[in-house]
């Protein structure tokens, strides 16, 4: 069963330059029924939880103990 990528590379800002950087990573919140739509659900620099067009991120699968390691660090 692969595992659903929980971070996404920031491709593009455009129209929201306050809200995200072109190439930080970001928190993917997994939610099917935005992807079916063609977007993500961020949690972008306010700190909160947005959708954003999925073309704007390269999602990408890091090995789990880096995962664990940037989760843990988004939550302190």
């Amino acid at each position: 069963m692969e595992q659903t990528p929980q971070f996404g590379l920031c491709l593009n800002n455009e129209g929201y330059p306050a809200s995200l950087e072109t190439g930080k990573l970001y928190r993917v919140i997994p939610d099917d029924k935005m992807k079916t739509q063609g977007y993500l659900r961020i949690i972008d620099e306010s700190g909160e939880e947005y959708a954003y067009d999925a073309n704007r991120f390269y999602l990408i699968h890091l090995p789990t103990a880096v995962e664990e390691a940037l989760l843990a660090a988004s939550q302190a």
